[in-house]
């Protein structure tokens, strides 16, 4: 992680616990379902203990549906296995301030099991095998995540006590790029952007968005495994800087029938040289073979890796036509109708996978961005003409439209298995079904409006 003044190094956290600034330290990770999830340790056993040795935790938090509800069908967690301890080791490269939270510090953590090996399932490890394939073809990964959210002025005990209805946006129209009704969020917008910057964080800036107080807080390009871990920081941050003013976000791919949340994410490959390995003057549209090969890959197999963009019932719900989610698996030259935007010029060529939505879990996501990208790499495959024109009317290959679509194509997936090895399709496969079943045995409001007289 690049060191900026809201990370600290170990030296800087035990001068800080001794000046009485810091008294509690975060030990997190980031769980399937895109959460930060940890303990809350004092400073002192953290400096004497945990930031050698790490911190125990059950190795259900892999193993749990959104309730966490303990769930079958887990090879690595169960009764039968005990539910067991997992280890979570803190990367101390991570170790930071969380401004918004009084005398705290926060670090991300690796999972291993007791036997000190790597829980290969874990999003976070899955994201550093694919890096590591990377680096054997001595590339790197640069991304950025542009996670969108929508404010409401209800806090989010009152929303969950009225069953998430009735709640007030923060804004009575479309406010994309507008300024005067996005003032009005200004004061929980600005503690957000300065809370990050104060983690560690480059925060770009705040644009509103179409939906009824919908936002986009921007954050510069990092390597991909920091802009992964910041993303998680920052989405639990705001979420706990919302609360404290008494108002709550929402990150869901689709909170109503208006335009949903996307989580659009940029990368670009660069030799660990620092050379622009995607970008040739020379070459049509700049675009170098390697860009090109890198587009092809994405194409070739983006279909049977959706369920790592889209991880949830809701997340298709999103895909609407003319609502710039992508429907259309094509790539064109700054077409926010085609899945794949490329855009920039030189080291800032890339580029950006419109298909993840705000639920989903940024490391699954840009691991799957790699895998494809060095599949279509590594066998030279030949990119598809651009597109041009609108996307959503024709007749390209479609984005899935549901998660059991999306799960069948990840369980049929040759490629999906050899990427990522059987241990952790099985375990993203089961959750998927997991969800499914819990979807199909709900009974909804949409029902009980229209069967509970007239049917």
């Amino acid at each position: 992680m690049t060191h900026r003044s809201g990370n600290l190094t170990l030296e800087e956290l035990t001068a800080a616990v001794g000046a009485g600034e810091i008294d509690t330290v975060i030990v997190a990770f980031t769980d399937m379902q895109g959460r930060l999830i940890g303990k809350r340790l004092s400073a002192r056993l953290f400096l004497e203990d945990a930031a050698s040795h790490g911190a125990e935790c059950c190795n259900y938090l892999l193993a749990v549906d959104v309730d966490m509800n303990t769930v079958e069908g887990y090879a690595m967690s169960s009764w039968s296995r005990g539910y067991g301890d997992m280890a979570m080791i803190p990367d101390l490269a991570t170790l930071r301030r969380a401004p918004w939270l009084p005398g705290t510090a926060l670090v991300t953590a690796d999972l291993h099991w007791l036997d000190e090996n790597p829980v290969v399932a874990s999003p976070r490890q899955i994201l550093k095998n694919q890096l590591a394939r990377l680096a054997e073809h001595g590339l790197e990964a640069l991304v950025a995540t542009e996670l969108e959210f929508i404010v409401f002025d209800d806090g989010y005990r009152d929303a969950w006590a009225k069953g998430y209805r009735g709640m007030r946006n923060s804004s009575d129209y479309n406010i994309d790029y507008a300024l005067l009704a996005g003032t009005r969020m200004e004061p929980l917008l600005r503690d957000i952007r300065v809370g990050m910057d104060g983690a560690g964080m480059y925060c770009e800036g705040v644009k509103g968005e179409c939906n009824l107080g919908q936002q986009e807080i921007g954050f510069r390009y990092a390597p991909a495994l920091d802009t992964c871990d910041n993303h998680s920081v920052y989405k639990n941050g705001a979420k706990e800087i919302a609360d404290a003013h008494g108002k709550s976000i929402t990150f869901m791919a689709k909170f109503d029938e208006k335009e949903g949340n996307s989580c659009h994410i940029h990368i670009s490959l660069r030799g660990t040289d620092g050379s622009a390995v995607f970008a040739d003057k020379d070459a049509p549209h700049g675009m170098s073979k390697m860009f090109r090969h890198f587009l092809a890959g994405q194409l070739a197999v983006m279909r049977e890796l959706t369920l790592f963009s889209a991880p949830n019932i809701n997340s298709y719900k999103r895909y609407v036509p003319g609502s710039f989610a992508p429907t259309a698996l094509a790539w064109g030259l700054d077409n926010r109708t085609c899945a794949l935007r490329v855009v920039g010029q030189g080291h800032g060529m890339r580029v950006e996978n419109r298909v993840p939505g705000g639920d989903v879990n940024q490391y699954l996501a840009v691991s799957a961005l790699i895998a494809a990208g060095l599949y279509g790499i590594e066998n030279e495959l030949e990119l598809e003409d651009l597109f041009e024109g609108n996307a959503y009317t024709s007749d390209v290959p479609r984005v899935p439209a549901t998660l059991r679509e999306s799960a069948a194509l990840f369980a049929r997936s040759a490629f999906a298995r050899e990427a990522f090895g059987n241990e952790v399709v099985d375990h993203y496969l089961n959750y998927a079904q997991i969800e499914i079943a819990a979807y199909d045995s709900a009974v909804t409001d949409w029902e009980r409006v229209r069967g509970f007289e007239r049917l």
